[in-house]
């Protein structure tokens, strides 16, 4: 089970092992928080805490048959417990046979190996809860789901894949960007794609945006100057084509779907802002469809390069580019 899935729903009892695996920590502190309470409620002193290297099996399986004073139940949790699990493997396997009907043992851990005997054995009590990152559409919608229930907004389908890209994967930060826009946007229910560029990207994204418009529109001159002020910036060039990429690959998309309809809803459906699509759709049949189908193409030969795939220096593979991308290169 994923964190986020026990988090929307959490099973009727909690078993009496908890694994949570993986790294990211604001998922795992959201989720323990859950476990306690369905636990201990707020009994602080039914909760025993400890770091992995620092502890016995012993002192922890004593933790566990210790009844508490003022609860029903115990919650005893062991936070990096990597090396803990390795070194007492077979007494825990044991623990896992007859474990304690009044306490929780959770494990914090990075990884949880699914081929061990231990392992296995959790697996019949779906023991193990995943705080791993989230990608794709399993991203976009938490990242829906949360801008609706914790903060009562509605994220802009243009908004998400922005957001993604300017943030990277951290949920945690995910969750702080999410509060700063719904304070931005005050007392309107949507937030768009434009306020996810001025609040979350600054000044760099408008930049690379003013550099992406322009390319597209013929103006290398505009086009190089924007990318020289992001390099001087210190704007990482892996950084640069990841933006270029987001916006091109639409164009690239609606140029595939335009095979089996309209060029204008091709782009639409590819997730071109509507104001856009005129523009895009001049674009397109200004470089022509057989420059217009190599564009993806292009984008990945050039992160390709960035990552050690060209020699040329990092300025001149995105100069080239975007000379591509414009229609002027071969």
């Amino acid at each position: 089970m994923h964190g986020t899935e026990f988090l929307r729903q959490p099973p009727a009892e909690i078993p009496a092992i908890v694994v949570l695996s993986g790294g990211q920590r604001h998922l795992k502190t959201n989720v323990l928080q859950q476990l306690r309470t369905a636990a201990i409620g707020d009994d602080e002193s039914s909760l025993s805490r400890f770091t992995g290297k620092d502890v016995d099996l012993q002192t922890i399986t004593d933790e566990l048959r210790t009844v508490s004073m003022w609860g029903d139940r115990r919650l005893v949790q062991i936070d990096d417990a990597e090396d803990f699990v390795t070194k007492n493997r077979a007494g825990l396997e044991k623990y896992a046979e007859k474990p304690s009907k009044k306490a929780v043992l959770v494990l914090d851990v990075k990884s949880w190996p699914k081929n061990t005997r231990l392992a296995k054995q959790l697996a019949k009590t779906n023991s193990e809860i995943e705080c791993s990152k989230l990608e794709g559409a399993a991203l976009i919608k938490w990242l829906q789901e949360t801008a609706r229930t914790t903060y009562g907004k509605t994220l802009a389908r243009e908004a998400g894949p922005l957001l993604i890209e300017l943030v990277g994967e951290d949920l945690g930060l995910f969750d702080q960007e999410l509060s700063k826009l719904a304070s931005y946007i005050g007392e309107r229910e949507k937030i768009e794609e434009a306020d996810v560029r001025t609040l979350v990207g600054g000044w760099r994204t408008e930049t690379t945006w003013a550099m992406t418009d322009a390319a597209r529109d013929g103006d290398l001159n505009a086009a190089f100057a924007a990318l020289g002020q992001l390099l001087t910036a210190g704007e990482a060039a892996p950084k640069l084509v990841g933006g270029i990429n987001y916006v091109f690959r639409k164009y690239a998309h609606g140029t595939e779907n335009s095979r089996r309809m309209p060029l204008d809803e091709g782009l639409r459906a590819a997730g071109v802002f509507p104001r856009d699509v005129g523009i895009v759709t001049g674009y397109l049949k200004r470089i022509g469809r057989a420059k217009a189908e190599r564009i993806l193409g292009r984008l990945l030969a050039t992160d390709s390069g960035l990552k050690g795939g060209s020699r040329l220096p990092d300025r001149m593979q995105l100069e080239l580019l975007l000379l591509q991308l414009s229609g002027r290169g071969d």
